[in-house]
């Protein structure tokens, strides 16, 4: 549509606004605007708050493991494993320093058999003479009754073939963090004294009410028998 003014000519009224029309659309861009900047405003001041908040919570303490509260520790004493069960054989199950641990005992109580980790009839008739002995079930099994039975506790300064049988298990497990060999000579001085606690405390790491007092007892005695061999004192 073409628009023409001649001069002179009178112009036509104005249009009346009507509040009731939707505004123009410089109107529109400009509220926009603001809107926009309410926005940024809001984003500028949660940005502040969150940089603000940082640094208070990198303050607080962070959990350290060595806390007294920390517990390292986390099988009981009761899950430990159970006593081998030996019988003349193979006994492939288990180390062959079991069955040495089994003739070191059974020689601790007047037996005279070779400690050659051999479960043969000279080993299986000794252990029948001293479950006879003894009161236990005569069959030559080697289980829980008979090794709580057989099992003689020691520490510094005992001596006998039941040292021999821990100094034996030490050697069998080659060569441990702590550096510790032993002559397998059944006096039970501060060398097999220091690697029985270092065995004992491996295992407290891993054994809730695990003692480390350099007591061979029954659960050394398990745990030795089993062949554990506990981090961080083997590889």
């Amino acid at each position: 549509m073409n628009i023409s003014c001649s001069v002179g000519a009178t112009a036509p009224p104005l249009p009346v606004a009507d509040p009731r029309a939707v505004a123009p659309p410089a109107c529109q861009d400009g509220q926009a605007l603001r809107a926009g900047m309410r926005m940024l405003l809001v984003l500028f001041a949660l940005s502040v708050c969150l940089t603000l908040a940082a640094p208070a919570a990198s303050a607080q303490p962070a959990a350290s493991s060595s806390s007294p509260q920390a517990v390292r520790a986390f099988i009981p004493v009761s899950n430990l494993p159970a006593w081998p069960v030996l019988s003349q054989g193979s006994n492939s199950d288990w180390p062959r320093s079991t069955v040495r641990s089994l003739q070191y005992l059974i020689n601790a109580y007047g037996a005279d058999l070779v400690v050659d980790g051999i479960f043969g009839p000279r080993t299986d008739a000794a252990v029948r003479s001293y479950q006879r002995t003894h009161g236990l079930v005569v069959d030559g099994i080697v289980g829980p009754k008979t090794w709580s039975s057989a099992i003689i506790t020691v520490r510094r300064g005992s001596v006998g073939p039941a040292v021999e049988a821990v100094q034996d298990q030490t050697n069998s497990r080659g060569v441990n963090r702590a550096g510790i060999v032993l002559a397998d000579d059944g006096i039970f001085g501060p060398k097999t004294d220091g690697w029985v606690r270092a065995f004992q405390s491996a295992i407290a790491g891993h054994v809730i009410g695990f003692r480390e007092d350099g007591v061979v007892g029954p659960l050394t005695w398990s745990l030795l028998l089993t062949g554990e061999k506990p981090n961080p004192l083997y590889p």
